[in-house]
């Protein structure tokens, strides 16, 4: 492994640690939502307007309603230190990615007239790139990785569908293609000849 990879890496406690700043920080918007008689909603993603652009970057850390951030938090968490264990540069590229695929999905198609807020769009994208990065590194164990994380939460995937109203599907798709494209990205991992 190169230098530059290993000083890229963050280790198991700093990156626990750092996501649980992230959503603690999650936890105190919504403090300061509720508060102000829910004052944060309107930087929630608004489809087809110019309010709802900037809006593509803000509303993945805010939520409506405390059971709404709960029900994101653990999967956050723990998708979050995964994809974080390969460096901050690793972890912001990918959550770009998937923020921008996430939020431009809503904004596109998702209902005129509502308001999307949420990490959920995240959470789909980060398992999505933890499932398929694998098939492009062919580094076995994220292979191993993917597998096991669709065992435990690849029901979620259901999620993409439109079957519940009020669950925006839209943020869901679209994070899952963010992840897929920012998994698209890694580079196949070169064989090492002695095993060839």
């Amino acid at each position: 492994m190169s230098t530059l990879a290993t000083r890229n890496r963050i280790g198991v406690l700093g990156a626990s640690f750092s996501m649980a700043l992230l959503v603690g920080l999650l936890w105190l918007l919504e403090g300061v939502d509720q508060a102000s008689g829910n004052s944060l909603d309107r930087y929630g993603i608004q489809p087809r307007t110019g309010e709802g652009l900037f809006e593509v970057f803000t509303a993945p850390f805010l939520h409506i309603g405390w059971a709404h951030l709960a029900a994101n938090t653990i999967p956050f968490f723990v998708l979050g230190v995964i994809v974080l264990l390969d460096g901050w540069r690793q972890w912001l590229t990918v959550t770009l990615w998937v923020v921008v695929a996430s939020g431009a999905t809503v904004w596109l198609i998702a209902p005129a007239g509502s308001v999307t807020l949420g990490a959920s769009g995240v959470v789909f994208g980060w398992l999505t790139y933890l499932m398929v990065r694998g098939l492009y590194t062919r580094a076995p164990g994220q292979v191993a990785l993917g597998v096991v994380l669709m065992l435990f939460y690849g029901g979620l995937l259901l999620g993409v569908l439109p079957t519940d109203t009020g669950v925006s599907w839209q943020a869901h798709l679209g994070g899952a293609i963010g992840g897929v494209l920012a998994a698209s990205r890694q580079r196949r991992r070169p064989v090492d000849p002695r095993w060839d």
